[in-house]
Parts: structure tokens; sequence; C-alpha cells
């Protein structure tokens, strides 16, 4: 059928209905005002009834009213003329890809990445309602990286003196993410706050056999010790080296805070020269909260 202008949106066009309860009356409510019976078409036992006054039927406000009473047994219902239902919107799952153009969704292709000011749909449940926001906004506060982070290891043995605790030197970079850790003083100063899971690994080594007593290494963030990793022979028969590790989570303020590691070897008899081995690491990262 052709139209003169635009095709009417009413393609997919209903009415809202209203069935009653019948009784012997001629009074009912209605759940929609109307401005009077021809806003609505009134319906009994399968019978379209007539408007106006002197006729089946008058309407006014919320008041239907019949010229005659129901009765126990009749069917009715009401048409609301005037409350067209999804005069615009398909039936459902009736549209299908050929009915949507191709530019509804750009190269119609999932996106591998996603800009800074990209929006995102996203449904508050507040307000019931679609909105949209930023990739930035949507990702601030959620999750976290984890960094800074950094792991070193000793290359070439570090001399240490006989019973004396000494900060272990890790003078070569695995990799260090915000060039937080400093090879000339063996100092983590992340600067950033934050929980912190830190591990160490250090060979300790007398030089000569069966001249290790006791040795330990220590956690110190700035001049406390947090945890440490101790091996004694103090009662018994001495080694010459041994590999001691430990780990430890360590709550950083991000602003003056640091970590290193203490290496302490106790020999039996002098003349050796004690040293941390070759390979020894250390290495934190920043754990998300």
């Amino acid at each position: 059928m052709a139209y003169i202008g635009n095709t009417p949106a009413e393609s997919f066009a209903s009415f809202e209905t209203e069935t009653f309860t019948v009784s012997a009356t001629t009074n009912y409510t209605l759940s929609h005002a109307v401005a009077n019976e021809n806003d609505i078409r009134l319906v009994i036992n399968g019978v379209v009834q007539q408007p106006g006054s002197g006729k089946a039927y008058t309407a006014s406000n919320t008041t239907l009213t019949l010229t005659s009473a129901t009765v126990s047994g009749d069917v009715m219902y009401a048409v609301y003329l005037g409350r067209a239902l999804q005069t615009v919107n398909p039936p459902s799952a009736s549209v299908g890809n050929s009915q949507t153009a191709p530019t509804i969704i750009t190269g119609q292709t999932a996106e591998t990445s996603i800009a800074t000011d990209d929006t995102i749909l996203i449904h508050d449940t507040s307000a019931s309602a679609l909105r949209k926001m930023t990739r930035a906004n949507f990702v601030s506060g959620v999750g976290g990286v984890n960094t800074p982070a950094f792991s070193v290891e000793r290359n070439g043995a570090q001399a240490i003196s006989d019973s004396t605790r000494t900060t272990v030197l890790f003078n070569n970079e695995f990799y260090d993410s915000s060039s937080a850790y400093d090879t000339s003083t063996g100092k983590f100063t992340p600067q950033t706050a934050g929980k912190y899971f830190i591990t160490a690994t250090a060979l300790l080594d007398s030089d000569s056999n069966s001249n290790l007593k006791q040795v330990f290494i220590e956690l110190y963030k700035n001049s406390s010790v947090m945890t440490e990793a101790i091996f004694d022979h103090r009662s018994g028969e001495n080694s010459r080296r041994i590999t001691l590790n430990l780990s430890a989570v360590v709550d950083m303020n991000g602003s003056s805070d640091f970590i290193l590691i203490q290496a302490y070897i106790q020999q039996s008899s002098g003349g050796a020269n004690p040293q941390v081995g070759d390979m020894s690491t250390f290495q934190a990262v920043k754990i998300i909260e």
C-alpha cells in the first residue's frame, strides 16, 4: 500500500486491554482515566458495544457505566484506544542481521583494544538505566597494577667481614619497573604506598671447609628487622656453605620506607674469606589490593 510522506510507524502497534471481573452491576472502575466513552472499545460476550449516552455505555475519568447490568458468567473487556503500545518497536526476536545497517557497529567486528576516552555502556541499577562511561573512569579504582616491582641478583661474590652484619649489594638488575632499586646501596625504595611481597635467596660461603658455624640473612624495613632465615651449627659439625631463603609481606608508606637484605657469617676459625655467593637474588612486587 502506497503512502504520501513517511510510512506510518504503527506496523507493530497493539493496544492495552483490561478484563473485568463481572458482577450484577452497571458500574465498573477503569484502570486508566479516559476523557469519555469514545476512548475505549467495550466488548461483552464477544459483542462490541455501542458507546454514548442512551446506548450501551458511557465513561468518564475512571468510571464506566453500563445501560444494562451484567450478569454472572458474562465476559467483558475494554480496549484502550488511546494507549497504543510498542508503536515503533518490532516484536521480540523479529529483527535479524539482514535488517540492520552494516554501520550499526563499526566494522561489525570486536575491538581488540580500547582508548582512554572510548566509552563503555553500563547498567545503573539504582536508576534502572543505561549509562555511558569513559574507559579512564571505568578502570579508575578497579583492580590495580603490581608495580613497582624489581628483581636483582648478586653477579660475582661479595666479600663480607667475619661475624659482621653486612648489607648485600645485589649488583645486577633483571628488571626494575620504576628505577626504585639502588645497586650501590642495596635499597629498594618504591615511592608508591602499598603492601609488597618480598623474597630473597643468599648463598653464604665461609670459603673454607668445616669453617661455617652460624649464618643468617635478615630483611630490614628501614632500621627494623622484619624477618630472618638462620642456619646454626655451633653445637655440631661445621659446614662450608649454605643457601638461605626468606619471604615476607611488608607495608610501605610510599614516601621514605625502604627495604634491604643483610647477611651474617660466623666462622669457626679465622683466615678464610666469607662471602655472599654468586647468583644470590632479591625481588619484590606490589600486591594488588
